[in-house]
């Protein structure tokens, strides 16, 4: 007996809406009018019932996935979240890892022209912006990227400039007048390190005097980035160390992200100092480690896992409308979520210097 074929009914049936909405859900259409659960559900009962559309027989099927590093949990947990909504919908994916080396970014530009690919997601962005809007022209690309930084791409945006805003008024609150900021490369390529760097120094300047900002920066290399497991950790150890030997009124130190503040944290602790008694330290990006309670890391929130599920939202429109050539002016697609100050036990009121 011939097997009945499932129709766009039988699921809505299934989930409880109408097969127009099921329709538009299998399409990527308009997704921002439907909740989450809604989606992964249409998706998930249609891949359980053997449900086969148009779109799900189209030619390119293969994700291309670009990051700079899978060291750091936060572009883990970017990269967990483009997996989870990919899988949902039927996609595979393959993952690069650059470790900010422009040829290697290169590299990729050129595989992603190959017929399997359907699209490109950068969980960064692009350190060639001018040849991934080129990429563009043939195959859709959407990036993780900058509020502040327009680089002509549908793109899902971290507003870095207010993260250190929210960091530099939550440390002036508590009283600390002294901050250090603490990052590796510091560099129009690392556009978020530099965003989040500006919020914090315009706000401590808002404030006015005694409040003062010091700088630590350190270079790395791409060759280095590739050979050293924990070289976040490491800088902001080394780091930690010269602030506390060179500026030793500092009573608060900002790391460019939870990876290094890690190494901050150990720095301070080996020196003999108590944290937040004779410091605080904060880090962006809300990692999971940053909760565990050895640690207790103030952070900023990214939704960052949210961020990646929408990443791949976005590029599957795209690539539904066939749409990957040049975007005319104003028409560029940018996704915001909003940041959120995570206050732990690592800031505290600052100490007598």
């Amino acid at each position: 007996m011939r097997k009945k074929k499932v129709t766009l009914q039988d699921i809505a049936d299934k989930v409880g809406i109408s097969s127009a909405s099921v329709s538009m859900i299998l399409a990527s259409k308009s997704l921002n009018r439907f909740s989450d659960e809604t989606i992964n559900a249409v998706y998930t009962v249609s891949r359980e019932m053997g449900y086969e559309s148009k779109h799900a027989k189209r030619d390119r099927k293969i994700v291309v996935i670009v990051c700079p590093s899978v060291i750091n949990p936060y572009f883990a947990s970017i990269i967990q979240g483009m997996e989870q909504e990919a899988k949902v919908r039927g996609l595979e994916t393959v993952l690069f890892t650059t470790y900010w080396d422009i040829d290697k970014e290169k590299r990729v530009c050129e595989f992603a022209k190959e017929p399997s690919v359907g699209g490109v997601i950068f969980a960064m962005i692009p350190q060639q912006p001018e040849l991934v809007r080129e990429l563009n022209k043939t195959v859709p690309v959407v990036a993780v990227g900058d509020k502040q930084n327009d680089v002509g791409l549908d793109t899902v945006d971290v507003n870095n400039f207010n993260a250190g805003t929210l960091v530099a008024n939550h440390l002036l609150s508590l009283g600390h007048r002294k901050i250090a900021y603490l990052s590796t490369s510091l560099n129009s390529e690392h556009s978020a390190r530099v965003r989040r760097f500006e919020g914090l120094k315009v706000a401590i300047k808002q404030f006015g005097p005694p409040a003062r900002l010091s700088l630590y920066t350190a270079e790395v290399s791409s060759l280095t980035e590739l050979n050293t497991l924990d070289i976040e950790h490491q800088t902001g150890y080394a780091l930690a160390k010269r602030c506390m030997k060179e500026t030793p009124d500092v009573t608060a130190m900002v790391a460019i992200n939870d990876m290094v503040a890690y190494g901050v944290i150990d720095a301070i602790k080996e020196s003999g100092f108590s944290i937040p008694d004779d410091y605080s330290v904060c880090g962006f990006d809300n990692i999971y480690p940053s909760s565990f309670a050895g640690v207790g890391l103030t952070t900023v929130e990214h939704y960052i896992l949210q961020g990646g599920k929408s990443a791949v939202r976005l590029l599957c429109e795209k690539m539904e409308r066939q749409q990957p050539r040049t975007l005319e002016q104003g028409a560029v697609t940018r996704v915001e979520y909003q940041n959120r100050l995570v206050v732990r036990t690592s800031t505290g009121i600052p100490p007598v210097k």
